[in-house]
């Protein structure tokens, strides 16, 4: 009996952030779009529903309600396998991120590593995605995209040992808590200042390497190159529409809000407030966690606005030759500094 109560909890827990997840995106997505028309002095979004809020929901009924088109020659399993498994391999890995202190579905020691795993397991769909087209352009695509997940998984894992390694946990909720109960403000005799203690601060390096392969990762520009470069047209989703294609894009959205959420928690204190003090501190520890992760959206958004797109020679050159090896100093640099100053957690 107590097994049924307990399972149909996490089955509640798990719609619940489900839903608020989904809900959360189509707002995000409608956030990107008046962001990008803002700062091209367009209006964006502004028909369906007051202000043009509803217009995601618009978006969705439409895919839906769209006849799903397969090529005469795909794999057809495999061609409807492919953005299902994108897009539940990205929704899954929010089973383990704490919103707020206890406030998770499952709370694992390996964390981290559980989201780095199913981050690496995206690329199957893509490569998936791309081979069951039975295409030359698809193929292609998928290859690139493929190249440019797995090059900038790299220094994404890097980063996040200079962050472990500062806490010596693989726990998430470790990892927010360190930030909240030791640091710079704490060194400096001021405790409530716990924006200080947060590590965007000493790892700064660490922060801007993470934040930047974040976009390579989830293909969003400058680094949108599988999908953006003209001999390819959509790349691994050319030949793709209706509801697969709506889970290909959900599920690269659910991978960029994870990357936020990623963000916040390793290098924002999570759901610590800035400063422990009233007011600050009456304010409920997921709502500091939304407005971070909204920031680091905001973040990616402005970034989609004004920088141009680079070539994909240059993707590949930033990732090997340029953050590789700096991420790989960081670690030995890091490592380095908390044996001889004695801050090994």
């Amino acid at each position: 009996m107590d097994l049924l109560i307990n399972l149909a909890i996490i089955l509640g827990k798990s719609l619940l952030l489900l839903v608020a997840l989904l809900v959360m995106i189509a707002y995000l997505l409608y956030a990107d779009r008046k962001i990008w028309a803002a700062v091209q002095l367009r209006r964006g979004p502004n028909v369906v529903g007051p202000w043009g809020l509803l217009q995601s929901f618009a978006d969705l009924l439409k895919f839906v309600l769209k006849e799903p088109v397969i090529p005469a020659g795909a794999n057809k399993g495999l061609f409807l396998l492919a953005p299902l498994i994108t897009c539940t391999l990205a929704l899954s890995a929010w089973a383990v991120i704490p919103v707020s202190a206890g406030w998770a579905i499952a709370e694992i020691n390996v964390g981290i590593l559980y989201i780095f795993a199913i981050s690496s397991l995206g690329v199957y769909g893509v490569i998936i995605g791309g081979w069951a087209s039975n295409s030359k352009y698809p193929f292609l695509g998928a290859l690139r995209s493929a190249a440019q997940m797995v090059s900038y998984e790299v220094s994404i894992g890097f980063v996040i040992i200079t962050v472990l390694l500062c806490v010596g946990s693989l726990n998430l909720t470790a990892i927010v808590t360190a930030q909240e109960t030791r640091g710079l403000a704490h060194m400096i005799g001021l405790p409530w200042l716990t924006f200080l203690n947060w590590f965007w601060l000493p790892l700064f390096p660490m922060f801007v390497v993470f934040f930047i392969s974040a976009l390579a990762e989830t293909n969003r520009p400058p680094f949108d190159l599988p999908e953006a470069e003209s001999e390819l047209v959509a790349g691994y989703m050319v030949e793709y529409a209706s509801t697969p294609y709506l889970l290909f894009m959900l599920g690269e959205y659910v991978a960029i809000v994870t990357m936020c959420a990623l963000t916040t928690i390793l290098f924002l204190g999570g759901w610590t407030a800035p400063i422990a003090l009233p007011p600050f501190t009456w304010v409920p520890g997921v709502v500091w966690f939304v407005l971070k992760l909204c920031f680091v959206f905001f973040m990616f958004a402005m970034v989609k606005a004004f920088v141009p797109r680079y070539r994909y020679d240059q993707l590949m050159r930033l990732g090997w030759k340029v953050f590789l090896p700096i991420s790989l100093a960081c670690v030995v640099i890091v490592a380095a500094v908390l044996q001889v100053m004695g801050w090994v957690p």
